[in-house]
């Protein structure tokens, strides 16, 4: 997460001023000073290093690196020297860097000149962002991904509203995801056409969802579930990794939201990815009932099936079910539909009352431990099925600011006390070591 403490010459991200008035988190929390790893992260790095870890993904936040945004503003050498110091911190403790250029924290010069991702001026802001990290970093840095969830960017933050800037319009959220993939694609070829031949790494974009299963076997069920996965997956996956387009779907049920590409633009858009990065924690039920909801393809969805079972097992979190089964069922579809590497980028659980145990018991994460147990088995299973997945980055090494939850929510496999910054390894963080050295 690249949004935390606006020090070393960060500008302001539209995440400053969204928190700022304490009503759009769980807690009134702000990013001061989360987990505070901006000073830290020799000792979280040192951490995952004992938890066997190989890789450490992390995000670089854009006002850091330039603090008002734009194509001709400066750029923050205070930012770049400390993204080196981490990069070289993480290769010299032998793991693997891979970066995210962008998640969520636009800066809030941009929001306020244009509209941010409303606007397609972003896309030419966004490629010299990135051009000034892969000369920057490239030279160590060989796996890039250049947008972490657009999903829930156009979702929680354009439609929703719970999620900084907080616009609640569906048509504006179809604007941010033609931007959203434009300003990806741009990046993928300028590090293809400049940079890939003699830094020799590869780059592609994390997407997210859930699994969506029938409801039953009818087939309005069976028609609902392929469409939320076509809203959710397809929105972005298939003008990337396929034809440049949006699902069929899409141009069906929502037509007059849409943002349209070009001919041009979508052969432009078109397999502009060398892996396909996914994060998913939970699945869900397609129901054939119709709603008045455009958003999700006017079909039903829940966490429960027909007979009154749920999904999976609870979490801390409302949206979040223990679903191995869904899954295993996810993985290989988006393999048998894209074809394209998988990284599973983010995967992890929020122990239900976590916050309100003593430490002594909270560390013993039985319920996260099972929850990694379930997935990581379910994606032995997707490759034993044929699944081309290359990685498996637990979210998240520590506890943080969980967005809209606040300090609620702890989805660490490290417990973190937010008065003090004391780090203490869970439960959880000894299993992942152990299952990665037996099936390694």
């Amino acid at each position: 997460m690249s949004y935390i403490l606006q020090c070393g010459g960060r500008g302001p991200s539209i995440w400053d001023k969204f928190f700022a008035d304490g009503k759009h988190s769980a807690d009134g929390a702000t990013g001061e000073p989360a987990s505070d790893s901006y000073h830290r992260y020799a000792e979280d790095i040192a951490l995952l290093k004992s938890y066997g870890a190989t890789a450490y993904r992390f995000s670089i936040s854009w006002p850091r690196v330039i603090p008002r945004g734009g194509k001709n503003s400066p750029v923050n050498h205070e930012g770049l020297a400390y993204y080196n110091r981490l990069i070289n911190e993480i290769i010299g403790q032998g793991l693997t860097p891979f970066v995210t250029i962008y998640h969520w924290d636009a800066p809030q010069a941009l929001e306020d000149k244009y509209g941010s991702w409303l606007s397609e001026q972003i896309v030419d802001d966004y490629e010299r962002y990135a051009r000034v990290l892969f000369e920057n970093f490239g030279d160590r840095v060989k796996h890039w991904i250049t947008i972490n969830e657009p999903l829930t960017i156009s979702a929680e933050a354009y439609i929703v509203g719970i999620f900084a800037p907080g616009h609640t319009d569906l048509t504006e959220s179809y604007k941010v995801a033609k931007n959203q993939i434009m300003a990806h694609a741009r990046a993928y070829h300028v590090y293809k056409n400049e940079f890939a031949s003699h830094q020799h790494g590869e780059i592609g974009i994390t997407l997210n969802g859930n699994w969506f299963e029938p409801a039953d076997n009818s087939p309005k069920a069976r028609e609902a579930a392929q469409v939320m996965m076509d809203f959710q997956w397809g929105l972005y996956a298939d003008p990337i990794y396929k034809n440049g387009d949006y699902p069929r779907s899409l141009h069906e049920r929502n037509s007059e939201y849409l943002s349209y590409f070009t001919p041009e633009e979508s052969k432009y858009i078109a397999h502009s990815a060398d892996f396909m990065g996914m994060n998913a924690y939970t699945s869900s039920v397609a129901y054939g009932n119709a709603t008045d909801n455009p958003s999700t393809g006017y079909t039903y969805t829940s966490f429960w099936f027909p007979n009154g079972t749920a999904v999976g097992g609870e979490s801390n979190e409302s949206w979040l079910w223990d679903t191995p089964w869904g899954f295993e069922k996810l993985l290989v579809y988006l393999w048998d539909n894209y074809h394209y590497p998988i990284y599973i980028t983010e995967n992890g659980f929020s122990a239900k009352d976590e916050n309100s145990k003593p430490l002594n018991e909270l560390v013993q994460d039985y319920d996260r431990v099972n929850y990694h147990d379930g997935y990581l088995n379910a994606m032995l299973r997707a490759i034993h099925r044929g699944a081309d997945i290359r990685s498996y980055f637990a979210w998240a090494i520590t506890d943080n600011l969980e967005w809209a939850s606040g300090y609620s929510s702890r989805f660490g496999i490290t417990h973190v006390d937010f008065d003090t910054q004391v780090r203490t390894p869970k439960l959880t963080s000894q299993f992942l070591k152990e299952w990665f050295k037996w099936h390694s």
